[in-house]
């Protein structure tokens, strides 16, 4: 049985692909997980600079109180999905030109769910 958070985390997760695929993100992957680490979503864009792979932690509230979502992603769980993205690079069949580590932060309170995704949130050295 799902807890209440993992309910409310698993919305989240489907607003946001559901934003993201509405400005033209396409879903590679969904709740990858390398052991025990996971990324929460995949997803590809093509443009003018090539291929975009986004690794996409998606953090959901009920409120913007404590810091927010976007907060919530501090540097171990930086470390852990760039761990998780390097070993789902090396399972991709195709060549990618470049990648970056997104977060997307939910507000799911009355009303409607406020969505806000900042690119490129944390560099990997």
């Amino acid at each position: 049985m799902q807890t209440a958070r993992q309910v409310l985390g698993e919305r989240g997760e489907r607003i946001a692909e559901q934003w993201l695929q509405a400005r033209g993100w396409r879903v590679l992957d969904r709740r990858f997980r390398s052991g025990h680490r996971d990324i929460d979503l995949v997803i590809e864009r093509t443009g003018a600079e090539g291929r975009l792979v986004a690794f996409v932690e998606v953090k959901t509230r009920v409120s913007a109180g404590f810091g927010g979502p976007l907060a919530a992603v501090h540097w171990r769980k930086q470390r852990e999905m760039a761990r998780a993205a390097r070993d789902w690079l090396s399972r991709a069949r195709e060549g990618h030109s470049a990648y970056r580590f997104d977060v997307v932060g939910v507000i799911y309170g009355p009303g409607v769910p406020e969505v806000v995704h900042v690119e490129n949130a944390f560099q990997v050295r």
